[in-house]
């Protein structure tokens, strides 16, 4: 496999998943397909919706495909935003909304604040339908840090570490983070097909 379709337009999504994997497989986005329909995330699982953006791809391309989806899980909200991260605070707020949200909602919450987020990719191939999941522990700052990465990177800072997502840099990040970690295991098992 050499060609890959990624169902995601999104620039930040595109670009982390790229560096990861390098040169060792091309990695095709909605847009280079001409697809800018809004492919519906309906599902109330990470899982559930990667695998509607991924089945779209394949149902109307007949393209292999992989999709994520990705949910910050804090746990003084008991597992909120969760699936519902991209759109915490509406169905077209800005990241810029979603983040202020949670540090409203958190307001009065001692440290740590413990969260952790968690990417869910969804591949179709010839083989079938596989799943690959990646997290990362860590909690939720007091206030933004940091003007590299996107969504909640500037309040997230993962275990072990003293700088939030966002104060890291795009290796540093991808070296330990939720979305690397799955992509990685995405990757070990294409490298291991024939």
């Amino acid at each position: 496999m050499k060609k890959l379709v990624f169902a995601s337009n999104n620039a930040h999504k595109l670009s982390e998943i790229r560096a990861i994997l390098g040169d060792r497989i091309e990695i095709i986005s909605l847009s280079d397909l001409q697809c800018h329909d809004e492919i519906p995330e309906t599902a109330d699982t990470l899982e559930g919706n990667a695998l509607i953006k991924a089945r779209y791809v394949w149902e109307h391309y007949g393209l292999y495909c992989f999709a994520d989806d990705t949910g910050l899980e804090v746990e003084a909200l008991g597992g909120a935003p969760g699936v519902y991260s991209a759109r915490f605070a509406g169905e077209h707020a800005s990241f810029e909304d979603n983040v202020s949200l949670l540090l409203e909602r958190l307001s009065g919450v001692a440290a740590p604040r413990r969260a952790r987020f968690r990417t869910v990719i969804a591949l179709i191939d010839e083989y079938g339908t596989h799943f690959f999941e990646g997290s990362v522990d860590g909690e939720i700052t007091l206030e933004r840090s940091g003007d590299h990465g996107f969504g909640y990177d500037p309040i997230f800072r993962p275990e072990g570490r003293e700088e939030t997502f966002a104060q890291l840099t795009e290796q540093e990040k991808n070296s330990m983070s939720h979305r690397g970690r799955a992509v990685q295991k995405l990757v070990r098992y294409l490298q291991a097909l024939p």
